[in-house]
């Protein structure tokens, strides 16, 4: 685990636990849109937009930090450790611009009548929200293994997500009146995926913060 890294400051064990209050924002976020979704709850919906200040803050206050402790001339796993942080901070950041999204679609959802279908967006983002707290998960325990299994999973919620992009399109196509709250569950859906995407990237930056290896483009194997 992280706390027992030899070399690992105070400060930096302060600027990790900041990292996480961050994440939990995060993760927060992107449950209350989708519950907002699913109640039709524009209220919830524009308490999830307002949080995402919350989350900008904490990214402008960690990369103030990590450029502060970078002047201290850390060692090297140390420096590994604060570029790895801002880079979670940075994906971090784009995850609650997701939830801002979806939560934009939701109230937009609102105004209009229920669809006389479903559309099964709850498993992509219990997808997408699991790949994320996994990729957190290892950075805090120091699982570079673990890392490298989260990133193959992120294929399985591209699959879905194409799945669900051409259910839509073909209710599209059948139903026209249905069109634009169809794109509305579209963008929510990219939303979604475009999560997963950050959690591996996530993934992938604490592959190389134990290992010392950029797995961003070759395989997770390699």
């Amino acid at each position: 685990m992280l706390e027992q890294m030899p070399g690992v400051s105070v400060e930096l064990e302060s600027l990790k636990q900041q990292l996480l209050t961050m994440a939990s924002h995060a993760e927060g976020a992107v449950n209350r849109s989708m519950r907002a979704m699913l109640r039709r709850d524009d209220e919830l919906a524009r308490r999830t937009r307002e949080d995402d200040t919350v989350i900008d803050s904490l990214e402008v206050e960690i990369d103030r930090r990590v450029l502060t402790l970078l002047g201290q001339r850390p060692a090297t796993f140390e420096l590994r450790l604060l570029t790895t942080v801002a880079k979670i901070a940075r994906e971090l950041e784009r995850v609650g611009d997701e939830a801002t999204t979806i939560s934009r679609r939701c109230i937009e959802l609102g105004h209009e009548a229920p669809l006389k279908f479903q559309v099964d967006l709850p498993q992509l983002a219990q997808l997408s929200l699991q790949l994320l707290h996994e990729a957190l998960d290892t950075f805090v325990n120091g699982e570079a293994g673990r890392a490298r299994i989260v990133v193959t999973r992120d294929e399985a919620v591209d699959n879905l997500h194409k799945e669900l992009q051409r259910e839509l399109g073909a209710r599209m196509a059948t139903q026209p009146e249905a069109i634009t709250r169809c794109l509305h569950l579209m963008v929510i859906a990219k939303s979604l995926e475009r999560i997963a995407d950050h959690a591996t990237n996530i993934a992938e930056s604490v592959v190389y913060l134990y290992e010392g290896r950029d797995i961003r483009h070759g395989s997770a194997n390699s």
